[in-house]
């Protein structure tokens, strides 16, 4: 099936079974954090000032095949393009609709969205990341929302869109008590960098509280999509689409309440097999629940740009793993379709571009 299971391999095998072929909807969770700003921190922009487009073009993307806010879809300084091109392409190949949800996106999206009025995320190195009310506002929004959305599908994929969202990651696993690991969209993870703007935020506080240490660490999707975790999980099962970010959610929301028994994880083997980070051994720390890696042999592309994904690149983001699970599971789809439907929409952008 070109999906492996990692975790509570049993309850996975049993996901397989009571969700294949089901009613799977989409949510894409978009937001901005201002820690994305210090140079070096991220690759998910060509340039420090494009970084607050990547998010609502990631979801302009991931609806019309084109960005509407900026001329061409968000790309790594060298080209390299957001991993919404894989989540379009599995979307539209398994027929799953969707929605985005703007969580503190400085951008508007010009796309239809619901919008929460939160704002974006302040620079932790420096501020506290939330101010309370909108820490709490966030949280409540995000169960009103999972309750609404939970109750039209029989399995609901979240994915988030946020430059920087690795970092504010890394600091809320390790406010939490956590040895974490956290992935990078480059190569050459700036692990040092980021411990280091870590261990300053962590210098400005002196708090247990998994409440104080996410709205002073954290950004704003992690209580959005913790209050949806707690509503959601009661009606439907529920897949957290991506890889550090998620684990860290998933880590304050056992502070939240949820159903452990809808739950899991999906990425692409690129974070598993990321030496420089430790997610399985993160999630292991944090919980037992199914965490399915799909497989996506990127490195068989026709286009240098797609195969860098499987030499340590983007590796996903924007919910590519988990919307790649679904369309896997939903229309039994094999590597090979999946690969050429990409490397198609690929070969659209550079004719668009050029």
């Amino acid at each position: 099936m070109n999906i492996d299971i990692f975790g509570d391999f049993d309850a996975g095998k049993n996901i397989i079974t009571n969700i294949s072929k089901k009613n799977f909807f989409f949510s894409l969770i978009i937001s901005y954090t201002n820690t994305c700003q210090i140079p070096g921190i991220t690759a998910a922009g060509s340039t420090i000032d494009l970084l607050k487009f990547t998010s609502p073009s990631d979801a302009e993307f991931i609806n019309y095949g084109a960005c509407k806010n900026i001329s061409y879809i968000p790309m790594t300084p060298d080209g390299k393009p957001t991993p919404a091109i894989i989540t379009k392409t599995m979307l539209d190949l398994a027929n799953i609709p969707h929605i985005t949800i703007n969580v503190g996106s400085v951008i508007k999206p010009q796309i239809p969205y619901i919008e929460t009025h939160i704002p974006h995320g302040n620079n932790i190195k420096s501020f506290s990341a939330l101010d309370r009310h909108y820490f709490y506002k966030a949280l409540d929004y995000g169960k009103i929302i999972g309750k609404t959305i939970s109750s039209f599908t029989n399995c609901l994929i979240i994915g988030e869109s946020i430059p920087g969202g690795t970092t504010t990651a890394l600091a809320v696993l390790k406010g939490l008590g956590l040895h974490a690991r956290v992935s990078s969209s480059m190569p050459n993870n700036p692990l040092r960098l980021k411990n280091k703007i870590v261990d300053m935020a962590l210098s400005r506080i002196n708090t247990t509280d998994p409440f104080s240490i996410v709205s002073n660490l954290g950004d704003p999707i992690m209580p959005f999509i913790a209050g949806m975790l707690h509503t959601a999980s009661s009606d439907t099962h529920i897949i957290l689409a991506g890889g550090t970010q998620m684990a860290a959610i998933l880590a304050f929301a056992q502070h939240v309440g949820y159903d452990k028994k809808k739950v899991s994880m999906a990425t692409t083997s690129y974070i598993i097999n990321d030496q420089s980070a430790n997610l399985l051994d993160t999630i292991n720390q944090i919980t037992d629940i199914p965490i399915f890696v799909a497989r996506l042999k990127l490195e068989h592309s026709k286009y240098n740009a797609i195969r860098s994904y499987s030499k340590g690149f983007v590796k996903d983001g924007a919910g590519a793993g988990g919307s790649t699970v679904a369309a896997i599971l939903k229309n039994q789809l094999h590597p090979t379709n999946l690969l050429k439907s990409l490397d198609e929409n690929y070969s659209k952008l550079l004719l668009d571009r050029y």
